[in-house]
């Protein structure tokens, strides 16, 4: 990599990408950001953590891309807003995109999106920018993934899907073949969505009620005891 690395964020997601860009994207991180009222401390894995609002004299743009590293707050806009700010500083926002990944290569990815490996992500696939992919999900052929999106493990979207702008989908829903899912959705745990979702729709699918007798009294009298 030509240019060093910055990551806005301190928090376990921060964490998460640093080890991807530099174990396996090959990027050289110099410096963590974070805005000065969140600044708990002067350094980060070992790295300096320089107020958001001094970056750029530091870290000026023509040297350093950087990645925003934030959750999925207010439907993905508080990171969807850092990434404006960072691109209206003069910075080009990278994308950590594991090799292990082994996304084809007629994919097309924007900036700042996060692809974690054992994703699988089908050709002829669209990636806008600032979507976070995270290990076990499945994006099947010819789906538009809009800007702004999570991916939480273990999801799958099948193929020909669009997903509108900040949407998020936990882990292990499934979204169906050809379903057009408008922006600012919520799709919970285990979620089965067959039919288009309007703008700000959320599924939640039915926690798994317990059973009325105890785990020791369950194990007694079920075939699991003769294992």
């Amino acid at each position: 990599m030509s240019k060093g690395l910055l990551i806005f964020g301190t928090g376990k997601i921060a964490e998460v990408i640093y080890y991807y860009a530099t174990e396996e994207c090959g990027y050289k991180v110099a410096a963590f950001t974070i805005d000065e009222q969140y600044r708990t401390g002067n350094t980060f894995l070992g790295l300096p953590v320089i107020p958001f609002h001094e970056i750029e004299k530091l870290y000026p743009p023509v040297e350093y891309d950087m990645f925003v590293a934030l959750g999925y707050h207010d439907i993905n806009a508080l990171r969807e807003n850092k990434c404006k700010e960072a691109i209206a500083r003069g910075y080009h926002l990278a994308s950590i995109v594991s090799p292990n990944t082994h996304v084809p290569k007629n994919v097309t990815i924007g900036h700042n999106v996060f692809i974690m490996p054992p994703s699988i992500i089908h050709p002829c696939v669209k990636i806008g920018n600032n979507v976070f992919v995270w290990s076990g999900s499945v994006v099947g052929h010819h789906s538009h993934i809009k800007d702004n999106c999570w991916l939480t493990s273990g999801c799958n979207v099948s193929g020909n899907v669009v997903m509108g702008e900040n949407t998020f989908v936990a882990i292990n829903a499934t979204i169906g073949h050809s379903v057009i899912m408008g922006r600012d959705c919520f799709v919970g745990a285990n979620a089965l969505i067959i039919k288009n979702a309007q703008d700000g729709q959320v599924f939640i699918a039915e926690s798994t009620k317990p059973l009325k007798v105890n785990s020791k009294q369950f194990l007694k009298f079920s075939n699991f005891s003769s294992l």
